[in-house]
């Protein structure tokens, strides 16, 4: 039996886990959740699980799950609930929170030597150095929950000998048949539209304007040690090929499944074993027929460049991209800016940043802070 924390109960990822511990209640037991503000749907949760350990993102959704409570259990607020969470207990915690509020419960549970399922993307990307340097002086694992990393870590099997190259696919996001020039009206609803995966709302644009692949290529950077020049981004609409590995000789292993975000979530909690997935039809690529593959276009996918650019630069260019990442896709979801107008945010905060070669914590925690407020005033 594994015990599980999760940050990020209500969200897609979080949604998602409780379903593969629903489905496996001999393999998986939860301990400790967070949550935002959903007190509904974390109620709900909650009564159901039972955790130990419960950390509202407010004292107001704490004070409902207190008094709503039909058993007695540990209520938090912020980040002194996040940190109980994710340092309760013994197990595996799964990262599963949007945003930069991931990176330091991160850290405190690698310092209990817990192994990490990380979902949470800005943890590498802003923090990739400090984790990566815990991670050699803990020892703990880091399993990636996101599927093209998935993808690589299943090729992988720990061994990166004769790696030529890795190989993330993109599906396009909700516009990726439009140009630039298409883009300057859409909605925010027409951005919410993904063709292949549901998702919450801000992986879901980041998806549209291809941010997301860009942060998953300074992710694969950091999980796999490879170097930028040898992670390659290429269209792939049907999101049947998740990832691939091509080796030194010409051969490539690829990685192919259903859009189901539950197989490498429930991946990341059993490895090695793999367990059934209850509900869900296997792959019957007789049905799919074809797969279609496109080379990247770096100037229609200009949040893709950006973020690549940021990793190659380092320091604390990633912090800054993130912060001015998420920042400018929260106006677009108010409806304050329009959706090309997240690329100039982000672009126009990187040419203003003054970077830190070797950011602290302290350092990335007040860039990504001063980032976000100066963003908001653009």
């Amino acid at each position: 039996m594994k015990d599980i924390q999760l940050l990020g109960s209500t969200g897609s990822i979080g949604v998602q886990t409780l379903d593969v511990i629903r489905s496996h209640p001999e393999e998986f037991s939860l301990s400790a959740l967070s949550f935002g503000v959903n007190t509904d749907v974390a109620l709900k949760q909650i009564e159901e699980f039972k955790p130990s350990v419960i950390s509202a993102g407010t004292k107001e959704a704490a004070d409902i799950i207190k008094q709503s409570l039909s058993y007695s259990a540990d209520v938090l607020v912020g980040s002194e609930g996040l940190h109980a969470v994710a340092t309760y207990g013994k197990g595996t915690l799964v990262n599963a929170v949007m945003g930069s509020v991931g990176l330091t419960p991160t850290l405190e549970a690698m310092k209990v030597k817990k192994d990490i399922a990380i979902a949470n993307k800005e943890t590498l990307v802003t923090a990739g150095h400090i984790v990566k340097e815990l991670q050699k002086q803990t020892g703990v694992d880091i399993i990636p929950v996101d599927s093209e990393h998935s993808a690589i870590y299943q090729c992988l099997h720990g061994d990166h000998k004769d790696v030529d190259k890795l190989i993330l696919t993109a599906s396009g996001g909700s516009f990726r048949d439009k140009t630039r020039e298409e883009l300057v009206n859409v909605t925010v609803k027409d951005a919410l539209n993904h063709p292949n995966w549901s998702m919450g709302a801000k992986i879901t644009i980041d998806s549209a304007t291809m941010m997301n692949k860009g942060l998953e290529v300074i992710e694969a950077h950091w999980l796999f040690d490879m170097p930028y020049d040898q992670i390659d981004v290429i269209l792939h609409k049907e999101s049947i090929i998740h990832s691939m590995v091509e080796y030194i000789d010409g051969s490539v292993l690829a990685h192919l499944g259903t859009p189901d975000m539950r197989v490498p979530i429930q991946y990341a909690l059993s490895k090695p074993q793999r367990l059934a997935i209850k509900g869900s039809e296997g792959l019957k690529l007789w049905e799919v027929q074809a797969l279609h593959f496109e080379k990247m276009d770096y100037d229609r996918f200009k949040a893709l460049k950006l973020a690549i650019e940021a990793g190659k630069e380092g320091g604390s260019a990633p912090t800054v991209l993130n912060a001015a990442n998420e920042m400018a896709v929260s106006l677009f979801l108010d409806s304050k800016i329009s959706f090309l107008d997240i690329d100039s945010f982000v672009s126009r905060a990187l040419h203003e940043h003054s970077k830190i070669s070797v950011p602290s914590l302290s350092d990335i925690l007040e860039i990504d802070k001063e980032t976000r407020e100066k963003v908001a005033l653009y």
